[in-house]
């Protein structure tokens, strides 16, 4: 019996080592899931950590690139439309002025013709080239008044007129052949096309106009530049 109680004792002993042993087995692995957890959360700090840099690194170089696009974009816009500004300035010819050409008359009717013509040359004096087209304004003053030229219907040009050059332009009337009555000149008024400022000149062709019945003025006049030069 005494030996009994000694095995027993003994199985107990060894029962109770056992389980010692593997409750520390269990708190060693617990201790080392613990140790580990810490370790693999700092690693995920760090990594969340680079992640965050890489992310913020990457929009702000984003930010860089994209400001440094849209100022270079500007500067390089804005200068090539102040360029192209100034070109079109530098390169565009304003129209004549009334007050840069020197406007002359002389008759220019020969022999045969079916009407008289008196020829206006404008000269361009103004000191740089211009712009002339269309029809010029015409009025005869007579000693019963006023008569307004009609133009001619032809069709009209643009052309830039070289500073010291001239255009020409006829005035066709007919003849009086009244034997010395009709409607006397006194003056010719041409208005260069699109001015308003007039130019007043001696009258150089025929003294008189025959008398008309008022139905329409029989002076008509064409376009600048349909006349050649002295005719």
């Amino acid at each position: 019996m005494r030996v009994r109680k000694l095995t027993f004792a003994a199985l107990a002993v060894a029962a109770g080592l056992s389980l010692t042993a593997c409750q520390s087995d269990g708190a060693d692995t617990g201790k080392s899931d613990s140790s580990s957890a810490p370790t693999a959360s700092s690693g995920s700090n760090a990594s969340s950590s680079g992640g965050g840099s890489d992310t913020g690194g990457s929009d702000q170089s984003g930010a860089k690139a994209t400001t440094g696009t849209s100022s270079g974009g500007s500067s390089s816009g804005g200068t090539g439309t102040a360029a192209g500004t100034g070109s079109d300035v530098n390169a565009k010819v304003g129209k004549c002025r009334t007050g840069e050409l020197e406007v002359t008359a002389k008759d220019n009717t020969i022999d045969g013709d079916a009407s008289r013509t008196v020829v206006v040359q404008f000269k361009n004096g103004g000191g740089r080239d211009c712009v002339i087209s269309g029809y010029a304004g015409v009025d005869l003053r007579t000693n019963a008044g006023t008569v307004s030229a009609k133009r001619t219907g032809q069709e009209t040009t643009s052309a830039v007129l070289k500073n010291g050059k001239s255009t020409y332009f006829p005035v066709n009337y007919p003849f009086d052949k009244s034997g010395g009555s009709g409607v006397r000149i006194t003056g010719l008024v041409v208005t260069p096309p699109n001015e308003t400022k007039s130019v007043t000149l001696n009258w150089p062709g025929a003294a008189t106009l025959p008398v008309t019945d008022g139905s329409g003025s029989s002076v008509t006049v064409g376009p600048v530049g349909s006349a050649g030069q002295g005719g």
